[in-house]
């Protein structure tokens, strides 16, 4: 399988700050999504959009960057929400209990 470098982009919408991955969710996207977590608790108490829709590949340790995210928003008073999940990691999300840590949202509700 081909790696795709993991990125993560910030959008402000009403409402929320929304964060854009792209790429691989895996070890390699620690430092990324850690820094790009640390702009979204600097741009106030809003609610943290987690877009899936770009992420082609999480494994173990993406999954485990996922809940360290879920913990700083928990300590920071900040809901979590995941939108462009595919079905598979739907389901992922459901096994591993993230989907009791944050509202997954599906098709256009995002």
């Amino acid at each position: 399988m081909d790696e795709r470098q993991f990125g993560a982009e910030i959008t402000e919408v009403p409402e929320e700050i929304r964060l854009r991955l792209s790429g691989d969710l895996n070890g390699r996207a620690d430092e990324a999504l850690a820094s790009a977590y640390a702009q979204v608790a600097a741009l106030g108490p809003r609610r943290v959009s987690l877009d899936f829709a770009h992420v082609g590949y999480i494994n173990s340790t993406g999954i485990a960057l996922v809940v360290r995210l879920l913990a700083q928003a928990r300590r920071d008073g900040r809901a979590v929400r995941a939108i462009g999940l595919t079905e598979h990691y739907r389901e992922i999300f459901r096994i591993t209990r993230l989907s009791d840590f944050m509202e997954i949202v599906e098709g256009d509700a995002a």
